[in-house]
């Protein structure tokens, strides 16, 4: 019998780096000041790190000019944009605490981000898809029409101080970009160099909140250390150097964008490449092409939209060698796809989340494809990894499923005044409890099978979505397919498949989905119920959002009842 428990360390010769953000930025804007460090395709921004440590310094004296200091929480509202960046380097340098608001957030969502935060400052876009930033901030800070930028006094908000619009209409009660980095004139470059110099990197320098599918998101407390180590070695871990090219299409709101991205870059003294505001696959394949990019991010969905793409043949994209694909597990068909048309014969599969920085467990370069395929790779160095009985906390053999748990460099220091939920994340031995349902093989590969509350107990079998998901993906008209369960008065609960058919394939039936499974997969599997979509509903991130599936799918087959 095996019993080699379900525990490993990641085991790395590069030590952690001890730095704050803004000195190890320093550090590389000087060791390659020529590089490209930031070009921006739909600004027409294209700076080498000189130019970008001057514009960070810029910004970074304005927040002091303004009265930002070390702690202070400052938000910023706004897709990918090259402010976005200049705002994460700029308040980092400074020691005030960046708070990530998802550009999806409507005005309620905004509020309680902002008043959960007491965040003193915040940096918004004007508008972006079919929000109005500007409009949902002047009907909740109706006192902005006669504020003076910088003397906000509100009913809602009345932590809130001042607004940094990135509009080119100027607006009352704001500052717009321009006028505010101007006051980086009113600072000397040595009060900077002072407060940067009082900065410990264990300070918390970020809060994330996290999508949470019931009760209010909670505010992930992240420091110098755990975001810039884990950018560090994400990308260590793909090999990049000064010379690489990073596109990246993936939200910076999230440690996705901000962390794998923009730190993964900076620490490396890559470029990165932001193709857009937001993901748009031709915008993507364009920037790929014209920049010679040697590396792209993506969710699944964003990689299959790109090799979906009716101009995909056009672009020559044969200077692409790595990336990420993070998110949920990559497809067998997607994962050669990408390694075949797209080039990316050493993309990596990355697992985390908010509250670990993000990536804790990494598939390598030279890993089998089953291994990229079937999981998620083995622990990060300098973290651990254990899969414990969710009920007893015992750590299991190896092979057996229970939750996945990590700790580390990479855990967060809290969620944000909310000790409560802290405790119930992280442990007393320091161990952050993941939810997510997962296995451990000999090797130490980690195989993701489920989050906890999404796996489907179906007439007192355990149904793994994610297993009978990988099974479908596998008929030649599937572009994408994703299953939760609905309530079912005899078995408890049966199986929905939403499922997304390739570009011109002709329409298939749900009797041709069932006949497939049939003696493939067991009988208990096989889904009762099929719906063709055109699209799943996702967050901002390319995230699927199954418990929106799940109400959908009671809504649509009557299911209220059960």
């Amino acid at each position: 019998m095996n019993m080699l428990p379900s525990y490993t360390c990641g085991i790395g010769s590069t030590p952690l780096i001890g730095m704050t953000i803004g000195d190890k930025f320093d550090q590389i804007a000087t060791t390659y000041p020529d590089n490209d460090a930031l070009i921006v395709c739909h600004q027409q921004i294209r700076w080498s790190y000189a130019e970008l440590k001057a514009q960070v310094d810029r910004a970074a004296r304005a927040f002091l000019a303004i009265g930002v200091r070390r702690g202070d929480r400052v938000g910023i509202w706004s897709p990918n944009n090259a402010q976005w960046l200049l705002t994460q380097l700029a308040t980092a340098k400074v020691g005030a605490i960046l708070v990530n608001i998802n550009p999806a957030y409507r005005r309620h969502e905004l509020e309680y981000a902002l008043t959960q935060s007491e965040a003193r400052f915040l940096v918004c876009a004007d508008t972006f898809k079919g929000s109005n930033y500007t409009e949902m901030l002047q009907q909740l800070l109706p006192e902005l029409l006669h504020s003076e930028p910088g003397a906000l006094n509100a009913g809602a908000l009345p932590q809130l101080q001042g607004i940094i619009s990135l509009a080119d209409t100027q607006y009352p009660g704001m500052w717009r970009w321009d006028d505010f980095v101007a006051r980086a004139e009113e600072i000397a470059p040595e009060l900077l160099a002072a407060a940067q110099s009082e900065l410990q990197f264990d300070d918390p320098i970020n809060i994330q909140y996290t999508s949470g599918t019931t009760g209010f998101p909670k505010g992930a407390t992240l420091s110098h250390h755990n975001i810039l180590n884990n950018g560090f070695f994400v990308t260590e871990s793909l090999g990049l150097t000064p010379a690489d090219r990073l596109v990246i299409p993936v939200p910076l709101y999230h440690c996705f964008g901000m962390v794998m991205g923009n730190l993964g870059c900076l620490t490396h003294g890559a470029t990165m490449i932001y193709p857009g505001e937001g993901f748009e696959p031709g915008a993507v394949l364009k920037a790929v092409a014209e920049e010679r990019a040697t590396a792209l991010y993506g969710v699944p969905t964003m990689f299959i939209a790109e090799l979906d793409h009716p101009d995909f043949r056009q672009y020559d994209l044969s200077s692409l060698r790595t990336g990420i694909m993070a998110g949920s597990i990559c497809p067998a068909e997607v994962m050669k796809a990408v390694n075949a048309k797209m080039h990316m014969q050493e993309v990596q599969i990355a697992y985390g989340m908010t509250e670990t920085s993000p990536v804790s467990l990494q598939t390598a370069a030279d890993d089998p494809f089953d291994k990229r395929v079937t999981t998620v790779g083995r622990t990060q160095p300098h973290l651990e990894s254990k899969i414990v009985d969710p009920g007893s906390g015992e750590i299991l053999p190896r092979g057996e499923i229970g939750e996945l748990c990590t700790r580390g460099y990479s855990v967060m220091l809290q969620y944000w005044n909310n000790e409560e939920a802290t405790r119930g994340a992280i442990d007393a031995a320091g161990w952050m409890h993941t939810g997510d349902l997962a296995s451990m093989d000999e090797a130490g590969y980690v195989q993701i099978v489920g989050r906890i509350k999404d796996m489907v107990i179906r007439g007192g079998e355990n149904i793994y979505p994610k297993e009978v998901e990988e099974f479908l993906y596998t008929h030649p008209a599937i572009s994408d397919v994703q299953i939760t369960g609905v309530p079912d008065q005899k078995y408890g609960e049966e199986l929905v498949a939403w499922v997304k058919l390739k570009p011109d394939m002709e329409e298939i039936s749900a009797e041709t989905l069932r006949e497939f499974c049939k003696g493939q997969i067991t009988h208990f599997k096989v889904p009762r119920y099929f719906k063709f979509v055109d699209e799943f509903p996702m967050t901002v991130t390319g995230k699927i959002q199954k418990f929106k599936m799940r109400q959908i799918s009671i809504a649509e087959l009557g299911l209220e009842q059960n």
